[in-house]
């Protein structure tokens, strides 16, 4: 069992940027992939990244990629997506979630994901 509580949403102007932060309980963090997704009012939950077990591994969305960075730290227990250059089409809901199964696979599809957390707004104004 994963519990997973995410912090650092807010409101930011366009060109902006946030960090955004996951923090997970229990020991076996280091044993999931994760990965963060967004959701916009009236909008499906859509996959913004994703990191392997041991950071090797990174996935983005194309229109994340080249702005946003996942990182993970499992001494920690956490993982970070530093999001830079922010547009107004950002502005969502961002959930983390950790993933059982196999990363290369899965990375995309939310419904894989054995674990979330409760989300943390994020707001960008143009």
């Amino acid at each position: 069992q994963v519990q997973l509580v995410e912090s650092g949403g807010g409101l930011v102007q366009a060109g902006g940027s946030l960090r955004l932060s996951c923090a997970a309980s229990g020991r076996t963090f280091s044993r999931y992939a994760m990965g963060w997704f967004r959701q916009a009012p009236g909008k499906e939950r859509d996959f913004v990244a994703a990191i392997s077990w041991n950071g090797g591994i990174r996935y983005y969305a194309n229109s994340v990629n080249g702005r946003f960075t996942i990182s993970r730290d499992n001494a920690k227990n956490t993982v970070d997506l530093q999001m830079n250059s922010l547009k107004p089409e950002d502005t969502a809901v961002y959930y983390c979630a950790a993933l059982e199964g196999i990363l290369e696979i899965h990375y995309r599809l939310g419904s894989k994901y054995n674990y979330w957390g409760q989300g943390t707004q994020v707001t960008v104004s143009s």
